[in-house]
């Protein structure tokens, strides 16, 4: 099983080596009414809080500081940094991410500037004071995509701004990897098969919805890393003082299973 969301596969092995090929990501198919659905018992209130505590002490941030979340989703950490006085810029492909997280906004009364876009061409040099991607929000492009996204949030950050990635600590999850999982709400099933291949270090999948009578499948699937892999990547997009926690802040063991990896510009 792996937790967090999904992509589409991209690199078939040719005479045991890896050819990384640009993924379908089918976003508008993944991340929509059903996504919701199946995930918000697990994104409670009180998790979204102690994300939104987490990533304001990882990253430094004060009353005042402008804040990009990329991929940010259905705003559950976006508008809760600017409830404490952030100035937000929230950056989705998901059109209905985005008008579940401008509604939020709204029952809050808090203001972020929400973008529908990609996040390899983010249109902002230089302004943020933090940067972060949460809840398994990277790895569904190619490599090179994913190094390009890597280099686009470095531009976007003010020298000596922070980025917080927060991802799958593989480690802890090999040992425990299934290849099915389940989830249930009432009647609705969610199903995923998961393959995961050593070569390209992608996790392939086909998800199975089953809702309200109606029956959808959307094959993905997502990059994983190891802390050095993954430190590598963030020297060479150009970023300094890479350090690696778990899902309490703590600096990262084994037994985490969250891996959140914070790299300065």
């Amino acid at each position: 099983m792996v937790e967090g969301t999904p992509a589409r596969p991209g690199g078939v092995p040719v005479d045991g080596r890896a050819v990384d090929e640009e993924p379908e990501f089918d976003a508008e198919g993944l991340f929509d009414e059903d996504y919701l659905h199946f995930y918000d018992s697990a994104l409670t209130e009180e998790r979204d809080r102690e994300d939104a505590e987490l990533v304001w002490r990882l990253l430094g941030l004060a009353p005042g500081s402008e804040v990009l979340d990329v991929a940010c989703g259905h705003g559950r950490i976006a508008n809760r940094l600017a409830e404490r006085g952030c100035v937000v810029t929230g950056l989705d492909s998901s059109t209905p991410f985005l008008q579940h997280a401008r509604a939020d906004a709204a029952e809050r009364d808090v203001h972020v500037d929400y973008v529908e876009g990609d996040m390899r061409e983010l249109p902002w040099p230089n302004r943020f004071d933090g940067v972060l991607n949460w809840f398994t929000a990277f790895g569904y492009f190619s490599d090179a995509g994913n190094r390009r996204v890597l280099t686009e949030v470095r531009q976007a950050l003010r020298p000596g701004g922070r980025f917080a990635l927060e991802l799958i600590n593989l480690v802890e999850l090999l040992p425990r990897f299934r290849e099915h999982a389940v989830h249930e709400v009432g009647d609705d099933l969610l199903i995923d098969h998961h393959r995961l291949d050593p070569l390209t270090m992608r996790s392939h999948a086909e998800r199975l919805i089953v809702r309200a009578g109606r029956v959808r499948r959307i094959p993905y699937a997502i990059r994983l890393f190891t802390a050095p892999e993954l430190r590598d990547w963030l020297h060479d997009a150009g970023f300094t003082d890479v350090t690696f926690h778990g899902e309490d802040g703590e600096p990262l063991t084994r037994q985490h299973r969250r891996m959140i990896a914070v790299a300065t510009r």
